[in-house]
């Protein structure tokens, strides 16, 4: 909501996780009052990694200042999946098969460390990869331009080599569906809540909401998490705040 103003703005949530594979399970949202590349940037600040994304627009100015692009494996192959499914695209289920080689390889893996995960995707996936990147060129030269099946191809083809960075990174997932999953209740939840009273109270919101959801991904009760944090808040110091945090916090029965 605008308060003074009688009416609404939309407004924004980004989303940020520690990998699939990271010991450490957080996500943080951030609330803004648009989808503009500044919030990744202010939000990120100094941080130089591996950022697993989409083609949003909005990351690209992060590239340019030394954050590495892995790409999303799942958004490329669903631009196919879409295509079989409202269409049945022959051309389309074909690619579905060599992703889904891809992606077998992960369920394999997952599992297991870094390093083991690093040298069977170079062993198994890499030839699989090839095998993709081979048929989509091939296939790109039979498409008409501007056709689904060529849009669907020239974004793989466009991203390839931050679509198969996760081949020689085993700390890297294949897509960005871990973060996704975190988004999923707040999807489902928007509906209901409808509004924020206002962008101070958004960001308020996502304070809290980071810190419910990053307490579920840590298998904690939320309400028990949050019940004991505000109660030891008081006392405190300010130095052991850290301790509270969801992937450190222990509660008190534990800890004693």
């Amino acid at each position: 909501l605008k308060p003074g103003h009688g009416k609404t703005h939309r407004a924004y949530l980004w989303s940020y996780c520690t990998g699939a594979f990271e010991p450490t399970k957080a996500v943080v949202f951030d609330f803004a009052d648009s989808r503009a590349g500044r919030h990744a940037k202010a939000f990120l600040g100094a941080w130089r990694g591996t950022l697993v994304c989409d083609d949003y627009s909005g990351y690209k100015a992060l590239f340019e200042q030394g954050v590495v692009e892995a790409g999303c494996l799942a958004h490329a192959r669903r631009k196919f999946y879409e295509l079989w499914a409202n269409h049945q695209s022959q051309i389309a289920a074909e690619a579905l098969e060599l992703f889904g080689r891809l992606y077998k390889v992960e369920d394999e893996v997952r599992e297991l460390d870094a390093a083991a995960r690093q040298r069977i995707r170079q062993e198994r996936s890499r030839p699989w990869s090839k095998a993709l990147h081979t048929w989509l060129q091939a296939h790109r030269l039979k498409v008409p331009d501007g056709s689904a099946i060529a849009k669907a191809i020239d974004y793989s083809l466009n991203r390839w080599a931050a679509l198969v960075r996760y081949i020689d990174d085993g700390r890297l997932p294949a897509d960005n569906n871990w973060v996704e999953n975190q988004i999923r209740p707040i999807a489902l939840g928007r509906s209901n809540w409808l509004f924020a009273g206002s962008l101070r109270a958004g960001q308020r919101t996502a304070a809290i909401m980071s810190l419910v959801h990053s307490a579920r991904i840590n298998g904690h009760d939320p309400y028990a998490y949050l019940r004991d944090v505000l109660e030891r808040l008081p006392t405190q110091p300010a130095r052991r705040i850290g301790e509270l945090l969801p992937h450190r916090w222990q509660p008190v029965q534990a800890a004693t």
